[in-house]
């Protein structure tokens, strides 16, 4: 009995240094990267540019699949409730993250307690935009216009709660207008509408807007961001044209399912960093006028939280519910 025991036991301990090696050795089969909207998006293109790096850096393939629906919750639901194993990750986003837990009644997750931030992989301002034709030639002219003649003027949004119409809501807010939200189902259609002169406004990211600013068929006012671009350096902010404490940043980054061990967190947070150092990969966010990301994950975590409370106050008191 005993000499068997011996045995066990030193089977056990010579054993256990490969186990040990086994269970540290992350990763040791693909990643899912979840992304919560549709091919072809600016989440989307962030998401497998960033997982190409991952891929190379950490030696596996890291594959993106998207699910997208009910304003990114579908996608963020299926990263919360995956296992917590670092095999599941996400690109986590403004509207399901600080927006959407304050504006539909029920989630089925809680950004706060089911997920955990591994790194932020950029910030992206909105431009205020007009028809070429539009006789708004600056910030002040809509706000004159708006108070002289209250719920004529409209806004256009790629659908509700996203960073197109929380920018509409904190515009009315701040500057104490009415104007007429008009939801569309993606900022596409939204920009062709404004083009042709179907509505008066729009908040659009800075990465879809530049090319019709360039080319004369949308006329810009304004940035969201509190510093001017680069791209368009004489473009002032909202707050420089007459809207004081205005800003708006569409952002995302990576999560993860609570319950990831920190190690692998770390692992990722150090990828995705490395990712945000590479010339190409800056290049392409540059070139669009967005802010790299990047830092540790209680940044990332600090930035959600305060962006969290400030959309839920928006959201409850201009009372915006879900389609």
């Amino acid at each position: 009995m005993n000499r068997r025991y011996l045995l066990q036991v030193t089977s056990a301990v010579l054993a256990f240094p490969s186990f040990a090696w086994a269970q540290d050795k992350y990763p040791s089969k693909p990643i899912t990267l979840v992304c919560p909207y549709s091919a072809g998006g600016n989440a989307d293109q962030r998401s497998r540019q960033i997982g190409r790096f991952i891929s190379t850096a950490l030696g596996q393939p890291v594959l993106v699949e998207n699910k997208p629906g009910a304003g990114g919750n579908i996608g963020t639901e299926a990263v919360a409730r995956a296992k917590p194993d670092g095999y599941t990750i996400g690109m986590g986003n403004f509207a399901p993250l600080a927006v959407n837990p304050t504006m539909f009644s029920k989630l089925n997750f809680d950004p706060a307690k089911d997920l955990l931030p591994i790194c932020l992989v950029e910030k992206g301002p909105l431009v205020l935009m007009v028809p070429a034709n539009s006789p708004f030639r600056s910030v002040k002219d809509i706000i004159s216009a708006a108070k002289a003649a209250p719920g004529k003027l409209s806004f256009a949004s790629g659908g509700l709660g996203g960073s197109h119409h929380l920018s509409g809501e904190m515009f009315k807010s701040l500057a104490g207008l009415s104007i007429t939200h008009i939801p569309y189902k993606g900022g596409a259609p939204a920009a062709t509408d404004l083009m042709g002169g179907q509505v008066d406004m729009m908040f659009e990211q800075m990465y879809a807007a530049a090319p019709s600013i360039r080319a004369g068929k949308l006329r810009a006012l304004a940035i969201t961001s509190k510093v001017r671009s680069p791209l368009f350096p004489d473009l002032p902010t909202m707050a420089e044209a007459g809207v004081p404490g205005f800003e708006v940043q569409n952002w995302q980054g990576l999560i993860a399912p609570a319950g990831t061990p920190a190690a692998i967190i770390h692992t990722l947070n150090d990828a995705v960093n490395r990712a945000l150092s590479d010339p190409a990969i800056k290049a392409q966010m540059l070139v669009q006028g967005n802010e790299l990301g990047g830092g540790s994950t209680e940044v990332f975590a600090a930035l959600i939280k305060s962006e969290a409370d400030r959309w839920g106050k928006l959201v409850k008191s201009a009372s915006i519910k879900p389609e």
